[in-house]
């Protein structure tokens, strides 16, 4: 089985359209895919009747959310899968994340205009479509205007990553809550790229273990941002702490050069995952 747990589509900051994702999925070759937009089940529906119309076997769709968090100014995500949609405590939260998103992004704009970068928010608004707003939209906005060769090369303390000269905060949830939530939701909260240092600053692994011991189910080891000596450590990691290895793509289309894929995730990992969740079931042909 290939399964593949970090998805975005054009609900959030991806380039696919939810049922083009599905479709990719297949092409791909997986057999699994979760679909984590930025706090944002939008794209659920579309997706679920993807995969129901496919032959039977054809992919199971897993949904999910990658949930915005910070602690002691440290941004952070969260996955979290196979949770209810509907319940209300962490439907708002999800709500309140998304409502700040625009402000925000505007606010990184005005940040940018004020550095000589020749971006707009017209011009952003319209990369985002439906989109949740993201620093992806504003990266892409920055290489149409030829400041940056690639969406990647925007987070970098030059810019936009979580330390740069263009980043403004937005409402993030205390991520000790989160994995409160996601498991009230009846759902599975993984931490997400935990070692990406190339972002910015990064969780102690102090903290990572104290989310451990609050009920954090998983880390995700196998990810692009992740080299081979950090991969090690944080499977290490996870052995020691009884958490869940998982490893995936981070896929956002054609905004950034991942490939569906790249990085999977062992099937009893999985199977694990879909053991604990209570909140929802994975989706398949029928």
């Amino acid at each position: 089985m290939r399964i593949d747990l970090h998805t975005h589509s054009s609900a959030s900051d991806g380039t696919d359209a939810p049922a083009d994702l599905v479709r990719n999925a297949v092409a791909a070759g997986l057999d699994v895919v979760a679909l984590t937009d930025h706090d944002t089940v939008s794209g659920y529906a579309e997706a679920a009747a993807a995969v129901r119309g496919l032959a039977p076997g054809g992919l199971t769709l897993v949904t999910g959310a990658e949930l915005s968090c910070r602690i002691d100014g440290i941004s952070m995500h969260m996955l979290a899968y196979l949770f209810d949609p509907a319940e209300p405590e962490l439907d708002r939260e999800r709500e309140l994340v998304r409502d700040d998103r625009v402000p925000r992004a505007r606010g990184m704009v005005a940040k940018l205009q004020e550095l000589g970068v020749p971006v707009t928010w017209e011009q952003v608004a319209r990369i985002a479509g439906d989109g949740s707003v993201g620093r992806p939209h504003i990266a892409t906005a920055m290489v149409e205007a030829g400041v940056v060769a690639s969406v990647s090369d925007a987070f970098t303390e030059e810019w936009l990553a979580n330390d740069g000269r263009a980043y403004v905060d937005k409402h993030e949830l205390d991520p000790f809550d989160a994995v409160r939530l996601v498991k009230a939701a009846g759902g599975v909260s993984v931490f997400a790229h935990p070692g990406a240092h190339k972002r910015g600053e990064t969780v102690p692994e102090l903290v990572i273990a104290e989310l451990a011991a609050a009920g954090l189910d998983g880390i995700e080891v196998d990810h692009v941002d992740h080299d081979d000596a950090t991969r090690a450590r944080l499977r290490a990691f996870a052995a020691e702490h009884d958490l869940l290895a998982t490893g995936s793509s981070d896929y956002h289309g054609d905004r950034k050069t991942v490939r569906l894929g790249e990085c999977v995730t062992d099937p009893e990992v999985y199977r694990e995952i879909a053991r604990r969740a209570t909140g929802a079931v994975p989706i398949s042909a029928v």
